[in-house]
């Protein structure tokens, strides 16, 4: 909105500094200031409110050192998270871009099957929460309407970028963002393939060998696996929520390397340098990972070890859905198996000790555990680790893949 106000004064009156808001530098300063302000200065009024409340954590015994002294910490601290995120990015980006727009959708979308989750287990008492099934169903709908806009929508399209070889040398590195470019914006399934020299990969490719014609119907590869991302990715941040500041650290790592792929990759001259898909109008994604970044930092305040409050599920499945469809709005989704390899593993040990007992007591009479516990940060607190050393060392890991993220930008 802010956005808006000072292009109308710059235009209209020629207001001295006003045209600094079309930098999008200049607003995610802005946007991150504002989260951490909203975080940290309102965050005790929300923690009284919840208490005031009752809004109170039901902790499950499961003889984790610590743990009887957690009962009772306020949950739903996510809906502090959600204003960091909402607030500056409606104050300083451009609401009509469509990446914008999609990115508010998942935010409110991912938030209320939170809310709602948490809401059943704090006032119906019921420990299970919403069920299962909804959470799914919630998780394929949003899947569903971001994958149409993603395939459908005119505004989401790439360019190829290929510069005029008379242009002379001396004038190539001065010049550069003057260059002539052949190649109008175009819809197109093509994402970006890590560590691959020619790395692009068009899904329509995989169905295109049935027939020409069936590129057509490129959208049934690709909503399915934008679905897949969402749920798979989303389920991750919720899993690793278990312990003190472990999945608002991690998502703040991963929410800084996806603001920078969506710097160069919203830029015609990083794109054009790094040769790497540009991807008109996602530059303004970064005024909203600002927002995302420092609404993580700020609720870190009072979620670090020990925690004052709970994110809940009105927080971590809306940083989940959030990193997901910010992930396959770049066009960086296959990147993250690696950047987001804390949920991953998180994921994996669930599935692992859960698919291992199963079999163990369907071949053996027993069922045996592959971990002490898990998720997989539990089965370290059960080896006798400290929770501010786990989360420590489960962010320096995720530093290290992210890294190793930014390395594909130049290593192919």
């Amino acid at each position: 909105m802010l956005y808006y106000l000072f292009e109308y004064l710059d235009k209209t009156y020629d207001l001295p500094g006003a045209g600094v808001f079309q930098y999008i530098t200049f607003r995610a300063s802005l946007s991150v200031i504002t989260s951490l302000i909203i975080c940290l200065l309102f965050g005790k009024r929300i923690i009284r409110v919840l208490h005031a409340r009752q809004v109170g954590e039901t902790i499950r015994d499961l003889g984790l050192e610590g743990q009887a002294q957690k009962a009772g910490t306020p949950t739903m601290g996510g809906l502090m998270i959600l204003a960091g995120i909402l607030v500056p990015t409606l104050l300083f980006a451009k609401l009509e871009n469509i990446y914008i727009l999609l990115l508010v959708i998942t935010t409110v979308w991912m938030g209320l099957i939170g809310f709602l989750d948490d809401y059943i287990k704090v006032f119906r008492k019921n420990k299970k929460g919403l069920a299962g099934k909804f959470k799914v169903i919630g998780q394929v709908g949003l899947g569903l309407i971001v994958g149409s806009i993603l395939y459908f929508h005119n505004d989401v399209t790439i360019k190829n970028l290929e510069k005029d070889p008379t242009v002379v040398d001396e004038l190539r590195v001065e010049t550069r963002a003057h260059l002539p470019v052949y190649g109008e914006a175009h819809k197109s399934t093509t994402t970006t393939i890590p560590f691959f020299k020619n790395n692009e990969l068009d899904y329509s490719s995989l169905i295109s060998w049935i027939s020409p014609a069936a590129k057509d119907y490129a959208w049934l590869i690709f909503i399915p696996i934008v679905i897949f991302i969402i749920t798979a990715v989303s389920n991750g941040a919720n899993l690793t929520d278990g312990i003190d500041g472990l999945a608002t650290g991690t998502s703040a790592i991963i929410g800084i390397t996806l603001g920078v792929f969506a710097y160069v990759s919203g830029s015609i001259i990083f794109a054009d340098y790094l040769n790497i898909m540009y991807i008109p109008n996602t530059g303004e994604l970064v005024i909203f990972i600002a927002a995302f970044v420092g609404a993580c930092i700020g609720f870190l305040w009072y979620n670090s070890y020990p925690a004052q409050v709970f994110m809940g599920d009105t927080g971590s499945l809306a940083l989940g859905g959030i990193i997901a469809v910010f992930a396959i709005a770049i066009r960086k989704e296959l990147l993250i198996p690696i950047l987001c390899g804390i949920f991953l593993v998180e994921n994996l040990s669930v599935v692992m000790q859960v698919s291992y007992f199963k079999y163990t007591r369907k071949k053996f009479g027993e069922g045996r555990r592959i971990f002490k516990m898990s998720p997989l940060h539990h089965h370290y607190q059960k080896l006798g680790y400290n929770e501010s050393k786990i989360v420590t060392r489960f962010w320096i890991v995720g530093i290290f893949l992210a890294v190793i993220t930014f390395v594909t930008l130049k290593l192919r």
